[in-house]
């Protein structure tokens, strides 16, 4: 969608947009709050946790000598030779591998793949780099050694994050070209963060003015996050913390980004799939209509959960032939 242009929402999205402010999340001070969203998060997944197709296995870091959680789950039919290394959302704040277990049991069923999930540490009692450093361990390791996560080949290693996860793989496949590193064939960004500046006055996003106050994320949540995770404001416009901002672009593995029609972090991820195709790079971007914010964690029925695993399922389809630069950009209609 050109920044330009006014948005232009479907006569759907017009009707359902009262409906879909009562999924609004709840207005909570994240400073102040994050320690009680965590437990809240935990007890709510729960219920939903299959332990007996979730393997714990502990990577330790090299760069801090920590433990790293990793939870490998296996799907219930295996389709794919793929490993898909999951870093959760949450805003770098929240979320861990024991809040997103049931959205990686979704992912594994419905991709056939195994699913690497990651718990890196989090802000504010880690503040960046920890968090990105956790990540870039895990890779490093994982592409080293992907059988130890039932790879055969490190070109079926395929990164994928939500949100603030989906920020940490980008950067990560930035980092690792950055140091002459082999970095992931293929990655799968899910509503990134790419941009540093959320403030509806300020931003050049007209998704962050239309849909900062009504739905599942809101500006003031995210500046919370970015408060806790990167508390310096200079360090903010650095490209390890808002990709968008990153000089060169060129060498990044092919690339699925999906955006959510209804979420402030929109536009930015669309831009930040545009960038990626200007640089050469085999680029795919599918905006899913009427969805909102974090529809990956929704229940299997959801239509924008369906929606976008038939995306992901053709993604991965594609294999992980070809060079990550092939100038092979495709663009669905709603993401123009």
């Amino acid at each position: 969608m050109d920044q330009a242009e006014p948005e232009r929402r479907s006569p759907s999205t017009r009707l359902l947009r009262p409906f879909l402010r009562l999924f609004a999340a709840p207005r909570v001070n994240m400073r102040e709050d994050y320690e009680k969203v965590r437990r809240l998060q935990r007890l709510a997944a729960l219920p939903a946790v299959p332990r007996f197709r979730a393997l714990d296995r502990t990577l330790v870091s090299r760069t801090s000598g920590e433990s790293i959680p990793v939870r490998v789950f296996e799907p219930r039919e295996r389709r794919r030779d793929d490993v898909l290394v999951f870093f959760h959302g949450g805003g770098w704040v929240t979320g861990d591998i024991e809040s997103y277990s049931p959205a990686c049991t979704t992912m594994a069923d419905l991709t056939g793949c195994v699913v690497a999930s990651v718990d890196y540490r989090l802000a504010p009692e880690h503040p960046f780099p920890a968090g990105l450093e956790d990540c870039l361990d895990v890779a490093a390791t994982l592409l080293d050694e992907p059988r130890r996560v039932g790879a055969e080949h490190p070109d079926r290693i395929v990164l994928v994050g939500d949100s603030a996860g989906a920020n940490l793989a980008a950067v990560v496949s930035l980092l690792r070209r950055e140091r002459g590193l082999p970095g992931p064939s293929r990655q799968i960004l899910l509503y990134p963060v790419a941009h540093w500046d959320h403030d509806p006055r300020t931003s050049p996003f007209p998704s962050v003015r239309n849909h900062g106050d009504d739905y599942r994320l809101t500006n003031t949540e995210v500046q919370d996050y970015f408060d806790l995770y990167v508390p310096d404001p200079e360090l903010r416009r650095s490209p390890l913390v808002a990709p968008l901002l990153a000089e060169d672009l060129t060498g990044q593995p092919r690339t699925l980004l999906i955006t959510a029609e209804l979420d402030l972090l929109r536009d930015e991820g669309e831009a930040y799939g545009g960038a990626l195709e200007r640089s050469g790079n085999d680029v795919r971007v599918h905006r899913v209509p009427g969805a909102l914010h974090g529809f990956i964690a929704l229940p299997r029925f959801s239509r924008s959960l369906r929606e976008a695993y038939e995306v992901i399922n053709a993604f991965l389809d594609e294999g992980s032939s070809g060079s990550a630069t092939a100038p092979r950009a495709t663009r669905d209609p709603g993401a123009s």
